[in-house]
């Protein structure tokens, strides 16, 4: 069943660009924008751009672009109608659909949002499990021997899988789920040999349920209660369309908007951390879920936070062990500092311990920098041995080359110094070399890859490729930019819209980049229908490619500042201070790049003329069109103020 167009337009008119991506990224202003590092590829600078007048993204760096709509189906990889559910649930608008389907619509749920209601009701049937018999007596109990409130079980979607073969695999095909969708969501197994054998993968273990950012259960852990030596510990659920557990954090919708407000997350391990730590007050923790720190989860964090702290168990061979997931999170720009339990303590234990209280003043205390974590791990160990420090001195520095911001490199090079007691001047020295070994590295690696294997469009066209069709693109680019910016101004003291006089100029050319071609057209049609269509019409177009070229063509990446005027006094002319000499030389250049293009054509067409001996009639009349169109390339040049020599 779609959703009303109602309810499609309600949501427009309520959303809000910046708080809609304000969810998923920290945002700075700079100037009339918002810019943020961007959630859809990995970098340090930000490039990302959200414009609160126009209601849109950009991103500079990957290309992403459009409205907040398009910004929750790019992050959450759903479609418009889900989308639209998403932006409804956030705004508390009531979502209507429409009576009437058509077999189409019947058919329209996609895999991805099937598997995503299929695992909401697993979520609720393991829920309401705990109401059980079996559930209280097994599930409840063990939730409650953990100290968990029902505030908290409801808010983490605890639950507990019965005992048996196949009791979520008879409640969801009952319910109409098909047994292909609850093998594609990880939620039942088949037999090995048998494939006709169903069953569940879930039985008789306590469930945490794996959210995904907006809150959507995604795949679930399952712990064992009983001491069954053949059975591990916990089961998870395996790698689907909709979970990829390397680009997912346990806890992260609950600690969300925690991390963005304290502007620090706590990282542990597993399910019980996470939810103990939420018990002692402390919101803004996720865990790993007992996986290796991933490139993808860093890049999660980063979303939200620039600080994270490290919590290990009180197992010093454990935390060297994980040593590697600190220089990931520097690799990834992140500020790190960690906490260490007390022996045969993790922050699960610690906190039932100690109390709510103690637990907080714990943290606070003991949090360190990871340079004097990571030196205060191995003192012991290198107090009495030369050597050991020699090879403790090069692991930090290690470390340290892992920074990507060389002001932060320098300040925690001169703190080693001093902790390790070892002259600055060495530190840095090596800092450098380990530095240039890097990237040494990382171009032989580069150079490494086979040449072969890239597409041939990938080869720098040739120079002559560049001058006219290049030239011409940009050219009929800037065109557009002028008809959707400010096609609907009216030149100095005419009636003369500035779209009308540029479409007038340009009715007899033919665009030759497809995109732009598309857009004129679009254009010249709404213009028949006496309605100027400016930026809101073009954002709201079916044709993906279009509204993403739009929006590039109104986001502008540079902004003067207000302080040249206000506060210099400074006045920097702007294009829209005088459309019609803007529109004017923007026709002569367009102009004078097909003429340019015409003009190598029939260079060519002489060159053929006098290879094919097609006689001195053909080759003089493409050299008479030849000159014809240099004395108009050379009206042209004098308009603009060009000198050829």
């Amino acid at each position: 069943m779609s959703i009303s167009k109602f309810t499609s337009d309600k949501v427009k008119e309520r959303m809000d660009i910046e708080e809609v991506v304000g969810d998923y990224v920290p945002l700075k202003k700079k100037g009339q924008n918002l810019w943020a590092c961007c959630p859809f590829h990995g970098e340090k600078t930000p490039s990302f751009s959200i414009s609160p007048a126009k209601q849109i993204y950009k991103c500079f760096g990957c290309g992403k672009a459009g409205d907040p709509i398009q910004f929750i189906m790019d992050i959450e990889g759903i479609g418009f109608q889900e989308a639209i559910r998403h932006l409804a649930g956030k705004y508390g608008i009531e979502v209507e659909e429409d009576e009437a389907r058509t077999p189409e619509q019947e058919q329209a749920q996609s895999e991805r949002e099937s598997l995503l209601i299929a695992l909401g009701f697993a979520r609720d049937f393991f829920v309401k499990n705990l109401n059980t018999p079996e559930g209280k007596s097994i599930g409840l109990s063990y939730f409650k021997e953990r100290g968990f409130s029902p505030a908290i079980i409801e808010k983490f979607d605890l639950g507990f899988a019965l005992d048996g073969w196949d009791n979520l695999l008879n409640a969801a095909k009952k319910a109409g789920f098909s047994e292909e969708i609850l093998l594609k969501a990880g939620l039942v197994l088949q037999k090995e040999g048998d494939p006709s054998r169903i069953y569940d993968r879930f039985r008789n273990r306590a469930i945490f349920t794996i959210h995904n950012i907006s809150g959507k259960p995604i795949a679930f852990g399952a712990r064992i209660l009983t001491k069954d030596k053949n059975q591990p510990k916990y089961i998870n659920s395996p790698e689907t369309p909709v979970y990829h557990k390397s680009d997912v954090l346990y806890g992260m919708f609950q600690a969300k908007k925690a991390i963005r407000d304290l502007d620090n997350c706590y990282l542990v391990e597993g399910y019980t951390d996470v939810v103990s730590m939420h018990l002692s007050g402390i919101e803004n923790v996720v865990a790993s879920s007992g996986t290796s720190l991933t490139e993808g989860q860093i890049k999660l964090i980063k979303r939200f936070t620039d600080q994270v702290t490290v919590l290990y168990d009180g197992d010093a061979a454990g935390i060297k062990a994980s040593l590697r997931g600190i220089d990931l999170l520097l690799e990834g720009g992140l500020n790190v500092k960690a906490v260490v339990f007390p022996e045969g303590e993790d922050p699960d234990s610690y906190s039932r311990k100690v109390g709510t209280e103690a637990f907080q003043t714990y943290l606070k205390e003991q949090s360190k920098d990871f340079i004097g974590f990571k030196i205060g791990l191995f003192k012991g160990e290198f107090s009495r041995d030369p050597i050991r420090k020699a090879e403790v001195i090069r692991e930090v520095i290690l470390s340290i080359g892992k920074i990507p911001d060389p002001i932060v490199r320098s300040v925690y090079a001169k703190e080693a110094g001093v902790l390790l007691d070892v002259d600055e001047e060495i530190i840095h020295a090596e800092l450098n070399k380990s530095l240039l070994k890097s990237q040494k590295d990382q171009y032989f690696k580069q150079k490494e890859e086979p040449e072969a294997d890239r597409p041939f469009e990938e080869f720098i066209p040739s120079k002559e490729e560049i001058s006219i069709h290049e030239i011409l693109r940009l050219q009929e680019r800037e065109m557009i930019r002028l008809l959707v910016n400010y096609g609907w101004e009216k030149l100095d003291g005419q009636e003369m819209h500035l779209c009308q006089y540029l479409l007038q100029e340009t009715e007899e050319l033919e665009f030759e980049t497809p995109i732009y071609s598309k857009i004129l057209k679009m254009y010249r049609y709404k213009l028949a229908q006496k309605e100027i269509p400016g930026k809101d019409f073009f954002k709201t177009v079916e044709d993906l490619e279009i509204k993403n070229e739009i929006i590039n063509l109104i986001t502008p990446r540079h902004e003067i500042s207000t302080h040249w005027e206000t506060t210099h006094q400074i006045l920097v002319n702007k294009e829209e201070d005088d459309l019609t000499l803007t529109g004017f030389r923007t026709i002569l250049r367009l102009k004078r790049k097909f003429v340019r293009k015409m003009m190598e054509e029939a260079k060519a067409k002489i060159k053929n003329a006098e290879n094919e001996h097609l006689g001195d009639d053909q080759v003089i009349e493409f050299q008479e069109l030849y000159f014809a169109l240099k004395k108009v390339q050379i009206e042209i040049d004098k308009e603009l103020g060009i000198v050829v020599g």
